[in-house]
């Protein structure tokens, strides 16, 4: 059962659902909801960082001529590790996760970061690993030295 839903359910729809989430859990006690100075502008930046982080890498995948179909992982011709790659395994994934942050930020509630979480573990556990276990298959070598180099999120 677990195995039939590795990359079956797009990354995007996984965020939707982890935002979805959040706001449902800030909504079951209000009165936790914490406003603090800077919340807004903290938000933002989290945000911009997370747009830049998951747009930037599909061009570096583009650059490289591999796909970035998350559904495919088979489909992959090339490893990354330019870029953003240098940093993150995965800094389309970190850029989602910091989406969240920014949400959470925006909601103002401390159950808000369950969502985070959940998201964090769906995608380990249903798209990063089997991905990563694409790539050590088609790229042995390279692959070993790459993940002894750089971390899964950060």
């Amino acid at each position: 059962m677990l195995r039939a839903l590795e990359t079956r359910v797009p990354p995007p729809i996984v965020l939707l659902i982890a935002a979805c989430l959040m706001w449902g859990l800030s909504r079951l006690s209000p009165g936790l909801r914490l406003a603090w100075p800077g919340a807004g502008w903290l938000g933002a930046a989290l945000a911009v960082i997370g747009l830049a982080l998951n747009g930037v890498p599909k061009w570096w995948f583009g650059r490289a001529d591999t796909t970035v179909n998350p559904l495919r992982p088979q489909a992959v011709r090339q490893l990354v590790v330019t870029g953003p790659y240098r940093f993150s395994r995965n800094p389309m994934y970190l850029g989602h996760a910091l989406l969240l942050l920014a949400w959470a930020s925006s909601l103002g509630h401390p159950l808000a970061i369950a969502g985070v979480v959940f998201y964090m573990a769906w995608v380990t556990r249903f798209q990063i690993r089997p991905e990563e276990r694409v790539l050590a298959e088609r790229f042995p070598d390279a692959y070993r030295d790459y993940r002894g180099r750089v971390r899964r999120w950060l």
